[in-house]
C-alpha cells in the first residue's frame, strides 16, 4: 500500500461493512446489532466496573440497586472523567505512540488489499511490549508511580475512554471522507454504517503511523497486559500478598499477550486488520472494550482472592498454557504455509491444499493456497477452540460464586462464532467454487465433529 495515495475509492460497502455485495446477516438484524452495540456497550462497561468493584461481583446486587433508584441511580454510579484519568490516558497513549514510531523493527508486507494495495508495517511489537512492561514495573519498583492509582481511578479512566474514543471514531469518520490514506476506503451512503464499520481499511497519520496498529495492538492489547499487572499489584499492596488464583490469572493473561506480540506480524493478516475497516466496531472496541472487559476476571479477583492450592493452581496453569500454545501453533502453521507457498511440512508431512483463484475489485486475477491439513484440517477455524479455552482457564481461578467473571468467556465465544461465519461468507464470495471444494474437504466450521 502506498500511504501517500489520497484518491478516494468508489468502492461501495454492504451493510456488513465489507467490499462484497453480499451481507452476512439480514439488513434488519444488522441495523439492530449496530444500534444495540452503539448504545449498550458504553453503559455496560460502567456497570461491569461498578459490579466488580463496588457490588462484590453480584449482578443481583447491582440489579436491585438500579431497580430501586432507576435512571438517576445509574447516573450517580457513572464516574465523571477527571484530570487524573485524562493524564493517565494521555501519558500512556503518547508513550505507546512514541514506541510504535521510534523503536526499530523489520519491514513487513501485509496481504494485498481488495483494492490491490499492499500495506507496509514496521514489526517492533515485541520490543514495545518488553519496554512497556519493564517501564511500568520499574516505575512501581522505584516508587516513581504506583499502579494502584490506575485501579483507584479505574471507573474515571473507563468513563474518559468511552467519551474520548467516541470522539476518536468521529475523527476517523471525517478523515475517511476528507483525507483517506489509500484507495481502500469509501462510503456506503449511510452515516450509521460508515461510523460503525468505518470508512478506511488502512488509515494512517502521515506516512508511517498506522492507526489500526495503534488502536488494536499498541493501545488495546498492550493495555490488557498493563491492567492485568495493575490488578495483581493492587492486591499485593492491599493484602501484602498475591493469591494463587490471581497469579494464575495474571500469568496466563501475560502469556497470551506475549504470544500476541510475538506473532503480531501474523495478526496483520487477520480479519481485524486486513478486512474490517477502522470504525467504532474495531477501534472503539480496542480502545475501551479490551482494557475493561477482557481484563474483568482479574478485576473481580482483586477484592475476591481465592485459595486454589498448589496442585489445582498448577493444573489450571498448565492447561491454560497448553491452550495458548495450541492457539499459537495453529497461527504459526498457517503463517509458515503461506510464507513458503505451501512448500513446508505440516505435522511431519507435505500439506494438503487447494489452489484457489479469485478476482480483485480492480479486475486482477490472483491465486491463494487454502491449507486443508494439520490443525486446519480439523475445522476451518479450529484456532478459536483453544482461544476460548484459554479464556476459560484464566477465568476459572475465580471459581463459581458469581457469573460475571465469566462474561468475557461468553462474549468471546459469541464473537468468534460470529467472526467464523463472517469469514466463511466472505471467503465464499471471494473464492466461489474453490471455497465449496474447501468446505467439502474441511466440513466443520469451528468444533470438529460438532459445528
Amino acid at each position: 500500500m502506498a500511504p501517500t495515495t489520497k484518491s478516494k475509492s468508489t468502492t461501495k460497502m454492504s451493510a456488513t461493512g465489507t467490499e462484497t455485495n453480499k451481507t452476512v446477516h439480514s439488513p434488519l438484524l444488522t441495523y439492530f446489532s449496530m444500534i444495540s452495540l452503539l448504545t449498550l456497550c458504553p453503559p455496560f462497561v460502567i456497570l461491569l466496573w461498578y459490579t466488580m468493584v463496588h457490588a462484590d461481583g453480584s449482578v443481583i446486587e447491582t440489579w436491585n440497586y438500579l431497580r430501586q433508584h432507576g435512571l438517576q441511580g445509574f447516573m450517580n454510579i457513572w464516574p465523571r472523567p477527571t484530570v487524573v484519568a485524562w493524564k493517565i490516558i494521555a501519558c500512556y497513549a503518547a508513550f505507546e505512540a512514541a514506541l510504535q514510531l521510534l523503536l526499530p523493527g523489520k519491514r513487513v508486507e501485509g496481504p494485498i488489499s481488495p483494492a490491490g494495495n499492499r500495506p507496509i508495517y514496521k514489526a517492533n511489537g515485541v520490543a514495545a511490549y518488553v519496554v512497556t512492561i519493564i517501564t511500568y514495573l520499574g516505575l512501581w519498583w522505584f516508587g516513581i508511580f504506583n499502579p494502584t492509582v490506575v485501579y483507584d481511578h479505574l471507573g474515571e479512566i473507563y468513563s474518559a475512554l468511552i467519551f474520548g474514543s467516541f470522539i476518536f471514531c468521529i475523527f476517523l469518520y471525517i478523515k475517511g471522507h476528507l483525507a483517506p490514506s489509500s484507495t481502500d476506503s469509501g462510503s456506503c451512503g449511510n452515516l450509521i454504517i460508515d461510523f460503525y464499520w468505518g470508512m478506511e481499511l488502512y488509515p494512517r497519520i502521515g506516512k508511517n503511523f498506522d492507526i489500526k496498529v495503534f488502536t488494536n495492538c499498541r493501545f488495546g492489547m498492550m493495555s490488557w497486559a498493563v491492567i492485568a499487572l495493575t490488578y495483581c499489584i493492587k492486591q499485593y499492596e492491599a493484602n501484602g500478598r498475591v493469591s494463587d488464583s490471581m497469579l494464575v490469572n495474571t500469568i496466563l493473561m501475560l502469556v497470551y499477550v506475549s504470544k500476541f506480540f510475538w506473532w503480531e506480524d501474523g495478526y496483520w493478516n487477520t480479519m481485524d486488520i486486513a478486512h474490517d475497516r477502522a470504525g467504532f466496531y474495531i477501534c472503539w472496541g480496542c480502545l475501551v472494550w479490551v482494557p475493561s472487559i477482557y481484563t474483568s476476571p482479574g478485576m473481580y479477583l482483586v477484592n475476591h482472592p481465592v485459595h486454589l492450592g498448589t496442585q489445582l493452581a498448577l493444573y489450571i496453569l498448565v492447561a491454560g498454557i497448553l491452550c495458548i500454545y495450541i492457539n499459537y501453533d495453529c497461527d504459526r502453521q498457517r503463517q509458515e504455509f503461506r510464507r513458503t507457498n505451501g512448500k513446508c511440512l505440516v505435522w511431519g508431512k507435505a500439506p494438503s491444499k487447494i489452489v484457489a483463484s479469485y478476482t480483485t475489485s480492480s479486475g486482477e486475477t490472483k491465486t491463494s493456497l487454502l491449507l486443508t491439513s494439520g490443525w486446519w484440517g480439523l475445522s476451518r477455524h479450529f484456532h478459536y477452540v483453544p482461544e476460548i479455552l484459554s479464556a476459560f482457564f484464566w477465568t476459572v481461578p475465580a471459581l463459581f460464586n458469581h457469573f460475571l467473571p465469566y462474561f468475557y468467556v461468553l462474549f468471546l465465544t459469541i464473537l468468534l462464532l460470529d467472526r467464523a461465519k463472517r469469514d466463511d461468507d466472505r471467503c465464499r464470495s471471494k473464492y466461489g467454487k474453490f471455497w465449496k471444494l474447501y468446505c467439502e474437504k474441511v466440513p466443520y466450521r469451528v468444533i470438529p465433529g460438532i459445528y
